[in-house]
């Protein structure tokens, strides 16, 4: 998911870098920062900044452009909300790239297809779930944390194939058949890790969590 900067045409990055400014400058200016003041949110928030750079920087490829890491979206959008989230996931591919893990002229639009898209699927599944389902403890952890978890790394996965396929990097019979099976497997352990480490934030720390209340999960239950 990482896309080195000579795969595509120049056009591609360019034109996403002025997609992913103004995005970046209205997360900015959205961001909760005042909820980080409390220090525990904060320590939170670059404690999963930290930690997911190091499992970005642990992947697995074959091909420039095709390569498969753990996410975190899903536990970055519910323990901080979308905006922190979205900056976040930005400060784990900004260290990633600093230690030549990727290039600065493709980080824009490696930055779309991780966090704007993983951190949008990731809202709109918690959404879609609050919306639908009982407002239960244990129905946020297993359709949040870690069905949600798996189904946002796959949007993922679906979105990067399909943009390789447009932009004509790869066909897409072979990213069909060569690439996307990996992120089944991939969720599988995304939905694990990001399903213990939800479960454990709101267990022992429930105020940190954003998106995690005590009276509408917890209460009269």
């Amino acid at each position: 998911m990482n896309l080195p900067g000579t795969l595509l045409e120049e056009g591609w990055y360019w034109a996403a870098w002025v997609v992913w400014v103004p995005v970046f400058v209205r997360c900015i200016r959205k961001a909760p920062w005042a909820s980080l003041k409390d220090f525990g949110r904060l320590h939170l928030w670059l404690g999963l900044i930290v930690i997911l750079s190091l499992l970005w920087s642990m992947k697995a490829g074959v091909k420039p452009g095709l390569s498969l890491h753990l996410l975190g979206a899903m536990v970055m959008t519910l323990s901080c909300g979308v905006h922190l989230a979205f900056l976040g996931l930005c400060g784990v591919l900004a260290a990633i790239t600093l230690n030549g893990d990727a290039e600065w002229f493709a980080f824009a639009l490696n930055a779309l297809l991780t966090a704007g898209v993983g951190v949008g699927a990731s809202h709109l599944i918690f959404r879609l779930v609050d919306r639908v389902l009982p407002k239960h403890f244990f129905v946020y952890i297993f359709a949040n944390g870690f069905f949600g978890s798996a189904l946002a790394v796959m949007v993922v996965g679906l979105a990067a194939s399909l943009f390789l396929a447009i932009a004509g990097a790869y066909g897409l019979e072979y990213l069909i058949s060569e690439y996307l099976p990996y992120f089944l497997l991939l969720g599988f352990s995304e939905a694990w890790l990001s399903g213990m480490v939800m479960t454990l934030l709101v267990v022992y720390f429930p105020h940190w969590v954003a998106t995690f209340d005590d009276t509408r999960y917890l209460a009269n239950k």
